[in-house]
């Protein structure tokens, strides 16, 4: 067979049924991680970038996004669940080479997560003032935390656009326009952010000339934070919609085209999407729970746990990417009813991943100070937030294989298995032991369990793979 180097010439002999060799699988898994892993980078900088400009503001701005960040990962996380059933389904008519059905699941998934979107964005403005309270937030920074949910809230349907876009074009086999989209937002998230959080102010230049000028500024402060986050979704979600509609070989909509997903097939991708949202719901209220468990330990504590789990995300979000590639791959290949190509992709996958968050590891134990440094100037919380992120770093092999073997039972369709595992991992182990590590060892204990869980999930998650292959033999 001649040597494949084009990303898109490897999927068509996925698709086909042409042996591919391990190198061309290697390059294959490389070639689609590697713009995933840029954009779920970017995402993460984006955090960063929200809570470096926010600690400038001192501890109490830092803590109101702390008390609060938990829930938005909870409501976020369910937006990105949603689309799944569906991504997946491209993902599998695209394997098959039936590229109509699959834009009729675009058309189908993008009506239904924009709905359930807009129902997410109206809960979230009806409890924005109480849920500062709820979480046990410090009277001082009440109506900081509120304005900045609110504003959340009424982002959700950018959001929802940009992670369901996303996943479609990555699932028929593009994740170079992702990458590029959340680096955009990235970029922008820094400009509108440097407007709406501070004042109006003097900015003095040294390098490369010298130059004085007047930068203008809203003076939002923490809302500032999600207003800007919102203005640079806002952009985002109309690219990636004319990338989706519009520019996509594959996806974009036909004007003789207008049929749905017929009842079964909606119901289908439910079937997928549900146990993913369940899942996303039992690992986010667990954190609300651990928000809830930390809280009691004061404003510096809450603000190191907030800090140092944005900065351990930049650790373990090419985990992410490359479970985003493995969803495709294996999805594709289950499409061209592949079966030993399915579970070549998924080792692979997991041992790149686990390779690379091994490496990420190393540079999160290395530079822990300065990745914490970034984000608040109050020395107590750099102290704090350094040592919980060294504990940390020995859990991220095993994280990572946790995060890509559930990205490989995505692209399976089996999703109740993540659903069970996670379950099991998040509220029979880590949130029992946490509460007892708090009130006897304070934050540093909660993350000491934290690590143990970690690597009790990444076993759990491999045996059970170990489990599914063996038991289809």
């Amino acid at each position: 067979m001649t040597q494949k180097t084009n990303k898109r010439d490897l999927l068509a002999d996925v698709r086909n049924g042409v042996n591919l060799k391990l190198d061309e699988k290697i390059k294959l898994v490389l070639a689609l991680s590697f713009p995933a892993i840029m954009a779920q980078i970017s995402t993460i900088i984006m955090e960063y970038i929200d809570a470096s400009m926010v600690g400038s503001l001192g501890a109490n701005a830092s803590a109101a996004i702390g008390v609060v960040s938990s829930t938005t990962w909870l409501v976020g996380s369910l937006c990105t669940s949603m689309g799944i059933g569906f991504t997946v389904g491209i993902a599998h008519r695209v394997g098959a080479n039936e590229d109509e059905d699959a834009r009729r699941y675009v058309k189908t998934g993008l009506l239904t997560v924009l709905s359930f979107s807009f129902l997410l964005m109206t809960l979230a403005v009806l409890v924005h003032k109480a849920l500062p309270g709820w979480m046990g937030a410090d009277e001082s920074i009440i109506k900081d935390a509120s304005l900045y949910f609110l504003y959340f809230g009424l982002t959700l349907p950018l959001m929802q656009i940009n992670y369901t876009g996303a996943g479609m074009l990555e699932c028929s086999g593009n994740m170079k326009v992702p990458s590029i989209l959340n680096v955009a937002m990235c970029f922008l998230d820094v400009l509108f952010n440097a407007f709406f959080i501070y004042p109006t102010r003097e900015i003095a230049l040294t390098w490369p000339v010298s130059v004085n000028f007047t930068m203008p500024g809203a003076g939002l402060g923490v809302a500032g934070a999600a207003i800007g986050t919102m203005c640079a979704e806002a952009c985002g979600a109309v690219a990636t919609l004319i990338f989706l509609l519009v520019v996509s070989d594959k996806l974009h909509l036909r004007k003789h085209e207008h049929k749905l997903l017929n009842k079964e097939e909606w119901f289908g991708a439910l079937k997928i999407s549900l146990p993913v949202m369940l899942s996303s719901a039992v690992m986010g209220s667990a954190y609300v729970v651990s928000t809830k468990i930390v809280s009691p330990l004061g404003k510096i504590a809450i603000s190191a746990n907030s800090f140092a789990i944005t900065a351990e995300s930049l650790c373990y979000m090419p985990g992410y990417g490359i479970s985003h590639a493995a969803t495709t791959l294996v999805g594709q290949a289950k499409g061209a009813k592949r079966r030993e190509l399915e579970f070549s992709f998924a080792h692979l996958a997991i041992a790149i991943g686990m390779i690379l968050m091994a490496g990420t590891s190393v540079l999160m134990f290395i530079f822990a100070p300065e990745m914490i440094g970034i984000m608040s100037p109050v020395q107590e919380i750099r102290e704090l937030g350094t040592k919980i992120l060294r504990i940390e770093a020995f859990a991220e092999i095993m994280f990572g294989a946790s995060i890509v073997t559930e990205g490989v039972f995505r692209g399976m369709g089996r999703t109740k298995i993540s659903t069970a595992l996670n379950l099991i991992s998040m509220w029979l182990v880590r949130l029992p032991l946490s509460a007892f590590a708090a009130s006897r060892y304070g934050l540093t204990g909660v993350w000491y369990v934290m690590c143990l869980e970690l690597c009790f999930r990444g076993l759990i998650f491999l045996i059970s793979l170990y489990w599914i292959q063996k038991k289809g033999r």
